[in-house]
């Protein structure tokens, strides 16, 4: 038997072949009153699994600004379902929309998937998308902010580094990648980016511990596609500390990051805020006192969260 399609569904609108991603259907509203969009795929790839968002608005009027979630997992590992076990789901997503935020939760192709830049093509494609999309999705286009945990901070840096015309052109239309809607605006209105890698040269030497039991490639070399030590360059071309210079007009930074921290050292961060102040931004670096990665040691991770969502609500004009 033949199925009808969905309302949705507009045989005037088809293509072929059709576009490397697919529109909005309708949300799919809670009786908290959040409203939801759950698993768009925002682009395709073929033989790759399709790239797929969430998106959660908060209830009541819109259009809202959005701030676009980016898991972490060394860039092997990770779901944009789950933040770090440390920091509970509820917590943050209510904490987003509890200020009047839309949360947009993204998956990226992971390293293993296809090295560097692809990552960074995967999230500036969400952007594009959010935006190209925004009236259906309840979102003001103009006021998004991303938001990374550890290799999803990461990502955030470079998100809102990376743009065209920004510094070296060539090097930078080689980052924004086409992928998805194509074409479009990926900046940022502002990062807030939890104990991120910054510096991957500088992290060439560090000694990682590394899982027992098990074969885990080192996670540099796994994105990276080369071994850290042995070629620079394209560690350099990842770290978001390359893109931090004058002249770059850096969105505002919040960079949270604990001091303990074995995996990624909290030098990263001081490095990146250096690297921002010295390019003119505003940046916040704020210590978790004896804190190891994903905040483990830190009995204060409600108020880190209600700090992050803080800033981005002041900088994304939340309630404006």
């Amino acid at each position: 038997m033949t199925q009808s399609p969905p309302a949705e569904f507009d045989i005037a609108d088809m293509t072929w072949p059709p576009p490397p991603y697919q529109r909005p259907v309708a949300a799919v509203t809670g009786a908290d009153g959040v409203r939801r969009f759950d698993g768009i795929t925002y682009a395709t790839t073929p033989g790759y699994r399709p790239r797929l968002l969430d998106v959660q608005l908060p209830a009541g009027e819109g259009p809202f600004p959005a701030v676009v979630w980016i898991h972490g997992g060394g860039w092997l590992d990770g779901d944009r379902r789950y933040p770090p076990p440390t920091v509970p789901a509820a917590l943050l997503h209510g904490a987003v929309l509890g200020a009047g935020l839309a949360l947009v939760s993204i998956d990226y192709r992971h390293s293993l998937e296809a090295p560097f830049p692809a990552q960074l093509h995967d999230v500036k494609a969400a952007i594009r998308y959010v935006r190209q999309f925004a009236p259906a999705l309840g979102i003001d286009p103009d006021r998004i902010g991303v938001w990374g945990e550890s290799a999803g901070g990461h990502l955030a840096a470079l998100a809102g580094l990376v743009r065209p015309g920004s510094t070296d052109a060539k090097t930078l239309a080689a980052l924004e990648g086409s992928h998805g809607v194509g074409s479009g605006e990926t900046g940022v209105l502002a990062v807030v980016d939890w104990y991120g890698v910054h510096d991957l040269v500088a992290l060439a030497d560090h000694p990682l511990p590394m899982p027992t039991g098990a074969e885990f490639p080192n996670p540099y070399d796994a994105l990276l596609g080369v071994p850290v030590a042995e070629q620079a360059e394209p560690a350099r071309a990842a770290s978001p500390v390359t893109y931090a210079v004058p002249g770059s007009n850096p969105p505002p930074f919040l960079l949270v990051h604990g001091t303990a921290d074995g995996l990624v050292p909290y030098s990263q961060s001081e490095a990146l805020a250096e690297a921002l102040t010295g390019a003119g931004g505003e940046v916040t670096l704020h210590p978790v006192a004896d804190a190891d990665h994903i905040f483990l040691g830190s009995d204060d991770i409600p108020a880190i969260v209600a700090q992050s969502v803080a800033f981005l609500a002041r900088h994304l004009g939340a309630g404006a």
